[in-house]
């Protein structure tokens, strides 16, 4: 069976991966299955939300530890080029015009916790757990984490993280922000689901540019954010979605929104 599966439901993108009996540590055939499914969903118009989850009882371990020990007749360059797959991946999850959630269920912790923070938002069951472990196997982190994380807990609780190798939990989890919602864990499929599919009936072309807005946001200044912000909002003007909302307004009905 795939170490990575995909399922489409309700124009919900469902990708998970799959080795639970190593808690979803990172393969190769995940991060290849991630870089050719992660553009291939943000460019259907079927899709209108990506759901990222593990099975198990694991989000996501991170990096493989027992592979590591392997890596010795690899050059530093390729080692380069290994590592910098992770970042590609971060990327790709930010730049989807598709908004992303983590279905956090067990540990995430290293590249696990790297790929969570990326995604745009994060809902946990109640026994999810997180930690930034790279300090505790001699490492310094990667997925973009370090980038991040700072910019969703603050520069201060994303240092104590990775100094100290802590785990958290669920709850402070969502006390410092790093997660947006807990629930029990028998129902986060359900939950997660749900507010998928209610971000999925949206109008996707708006949904594209409320995410361009919001990660340009993070590193422009005021007047550049309020300048591609009236670029963007003339561009949804023009959709059929638009028109539609408004006329379903003019006549007390719920829109149909078509994604055009």
């Amino acid at each position: 069976m795939s170490d990575l599966l995909e399922t489409i439901d309700e124009s919900v993108a469902l990708l998970t991966f799959n080795r639970p009996d190593r808690l979803n540590a990172f393969s190769p055939e995940i991060i290849q299955g991630l870089k050719e499914a992660l553009p291939r969903l943000g460019a259907d118009g079927g899709v209108g939300c990506i759901v990222l989850t593990g099975a198990g009882r694991g989000f996501c371990a991170g990096g493989d530890v027992k592979a590591m020990a392997d890596r010795s007749a690899v050059s530093f360059e390729q080692r380069v080029a290994i590592v910098s797959e992770g970042g590609e991946i971060s990327h790709l999850i930010r730049n989807t015009p598709k908004p992303v959630i983590a279905m956090v269920n067990g540990v995430a912790v290293g590249a696990g916790l790297g790929i969570a923070a990326c995604c745009d938002m994060r809902i946990a069951g109640h026994s999810a757990r997180f930690s930034a472990r790279f300090v505790k196997v001699g490492l310094s982190g990667d997925w973009g984490a370090t980038w991040t994380l700072p910019r969703l807990i603050g520069a201060a609780k994303a240092r104590e993280l990775y100094f100290t190798g802590a785990m958290i939990d669920a709850q402070e989890a969502l006390k410092i922000g790093l997660v947006n919602r807990t629930v029990e864990d028998a129902q986060l499929l359900d939950e997660t689901m749900a507010m998928a599919r209610d971000i999925a009936s949206s109008p996707r072309i708006a949904l594209g540019y409320i995410k361009r807005n919001l990660i340009a946001a993070e590193t422009s200044d005021f007047e550049a954010a309020c300048a591609l912000e009236a670029l963007h909002l003339t561009r949804c003007a023009q959709t059929q979605d638009h028109r539609e909302a408004l006329l379903a307004f003019s006549e007390k009905r719920s829109p149909k929104f078509t994604g055009s």
